[in-house]
Protein backbone atom coordinates (compact mmCIF):
# COMPACT_ATOMS: atom_id res chain seq x y z
CA UNK A 1 0.00 0.00 0.00
CA UNK A 2 1.69 3.58 -0.65
CA UNK A 3 3.51 5.18 1.40
CA UNK A 4 3.12 8.81 2.34
CA UNK A 5 4.97 11.54 4.84
CA UNK A 6 4.05 14.85 5.13
CA UNK A 7 7.50 17.03 6.24
CA UNK A 8 8.29 20.68 7.43
CA UNK A 9 11.85 21.56 6.95
CA UNK A 10 13.96 25.28 8.34
CA UNK A 11 15.91 25.54 5.41
CA UNK A 12 18.81 27.88 5.71
CA UNK A 13 20.29 27.52 2.61
CA UNK A 14 17.86 27.54 -0.36
CA UNK A 15 20.81 27.02 -3.04
CA UNK A 16 22.45 23.57 -1.10
CA UNK A 17 18.85 22.04 -0.17
CA UNK A 18 18.05 22.45 -4.41
CA UNK A 19 21.29 20.41 -4.90
CA UNK A 20 20.09 18.11 -2.65
CA UNK A 21 17.08 17.48 -4.11
CA UNK A 22 18.73 17.06 -7.60
CA UNK A 23 21.23 14.47 -6.18
CA UNK A 24 18.29 12.67 -4.03
CA UNK A 25 15.61 12.34 -7.22
CA UNK A 26 17.09 9.90 -8.99
CA UNK A 27 17.11 7.36 -6.32
CA UNK A 28 14.17 8.31 -4.91
CA UNK A 29 12.48 7.99 -8.07
CA UNK A 30 13.82 4.76 -8.84
CA UNK A 31 12.56 3.54 -5.54
CA UNK A 32 9.05 4.38 -6.85
CA UNK A 33 8.57 7.14 -4.96
CA UNK A 34 8.45 11.19 -5.32
CA UNK A 35 6.60 14.47 -4.38
CA UNK A 36 2.75 15.18 -4.25
CA UNK A 37 3.44 18.36 -2.85
CA UNK A 38 6.18 20.87 -2.14
CA UNK A 39 5.40 24.35 -0.68
CA UNK A 40 8.01 27.12 0.09
CA UNK A 41 6.14 28.50 3.10
CA UNK A 42 5.58 32.43 3.43
CA UNK A 43 4.21 32.50 7.08
CA UNK A 44 3.61 30.37 9.59
CA UNK A 45 0.00 31.03 11.91
CA UNK A 46 0.58 28.21 14.52
CA UNK A 47 3.00 25.67 14.55
CA UNK A 48 4.64 22.90 17.33
CA UNK A 49 7.73 22.69 15.96
CA UNK A 50 10.82 23.66 17.88
CA UNK A 51 12.16 25.25 14.72
CA UNK A 52 10.57 27.76 11.90
CA UNK A 53 9.39 25.99 9.08
CA UNK A 54 9.53 27.51 5.47
CA UNK A 55 9.46 24.36 3.62
CA UNK A 56 6.50 21.62 3.55
CA UNK A 57 6.01 19.05 1.04
CA UNK A 58 4.35 15.70 1.01
CA UNK A 59 6.81 12.66 -0.20
CA UNK A 60 5.63 9.23 -1.03
CA UNK A 61 6.93 5.76 -1.50
CA UNK A 62 5.24 2.39 -2.78
CA UNK A 63 5.08 1.31 0.70
CA UNK A 64 6.78 1.77 4.12
CA UNK A 65 9.47 -1.16 3.65
CA UNK A 66 10.70 1.09 0.35
CA UNK A 67 11.02 4.34 2.97
CA UNK A 68 12.53 2.26 5.14
CA UNK A 69 14.99 1.33 2.27
CA UNK A 70 15.62 4.23 0.92
CA UNK A 71 16.73 6.46 3.90
CA UNK A 72 18.52 3.51 4.95
CA UNK A 73 20.96 3.51 1.50
CA UNK A 74 24.07 4.44 2.07
CA UNK A 75 24.56 6.41 -1.22
CA UNK A 76 21.40 8.27 0.21
CA UNK A 77 23.28 8.88 3.07
CA UNK A 78 26.48 9.87 1.78
CA UNK A 79 23.99 12.75 -0.19
CA UNK A 80 22.43 13.76 3.11
CA UNK A 81 25.14 14.24 4.61
CA UNK A 82 27.01 16.35 1.83
CA UNK A 83 23.74 18.62 1.15
CA UNK A 84 20.83 18.45 3.46
CA UNK A 85 22.91 18.47 6.74
CA UNK A 86 24.42 22.12 5.84
CA UNK A 87 20.69 23.05 4.34
CA UNK A 88 18.69 22.80 6.66
CA UNK A 89 18.81 23.16 10.22
CA UNK A 90 15.05 21.37 11.75
CA UNK A 91 12.83 18.62 10.37
CA UNK A 92 9.27 17.85 11.56
CA UNK A 93 7.01 15.03 10.47
CA UNK A 94 3.59 15.98 10.74
CA UNK A 95 2.06 12.48 9.36
CA UNK A 96 2.69 9.68 8.04
CA UNK A 97 -0.11 7.52 6.84
CA UNK A 98 -0.80 4.84 4.01
CA UNK A 99 -2.92 5.88 1.63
Amino acid sequence: MPFEMLVGLHVVDRGLYQEYRSAMRPMLEAAGGGFRYDFEVGATLRSEAPHPITRLFAIYFRDRAAKDAFFADEHYADIKARFFAKAVRGTTVLAEYER
